[in-house]
């Protein structure tokens, strides 16, 4: 009785075993690169910009922000943005 439930046990754990070296690493891609990079160095904010929306304007401000690490340790950056509503000039 106890052996016919150690043999699908056994051929579980080697199934898992098996498996669990061949996972697929994840891919962190994005189309947009001004959206979010990869790497160690911080890339630069842009400047501060002002667009006009008719009848009133925005204040748009860009900052890269660390948003964790990739598997292999690699810094992933993404680029949050404010937007303020400000008088036209």
């Amino acid at each position: 009785m106890r052996m016919r439930l150690a043999l699908p046990l056994m051929a579980a754990t080697a199934l898992l075993a098996g498996c669990a070296g061949n996972a697929i690493s994840p891919t962190y891609t994005s189309v947009d690169p001004d959206l979010m990079r990869i790497g160690d160095d911080r890339p630069a904010d842009p400047e501060k910009r002002v667009e006009e929306m008719g009848s009133y304007c925005l204040e748009i401000t860009e900052t890269w922000n660390a948003h964790g690490t990739t598997p292999d340790g690699q810094s992933l950056w993404a680029k949050d943005t404010a937007r303020k509503v400000v008088p036209c000039s």
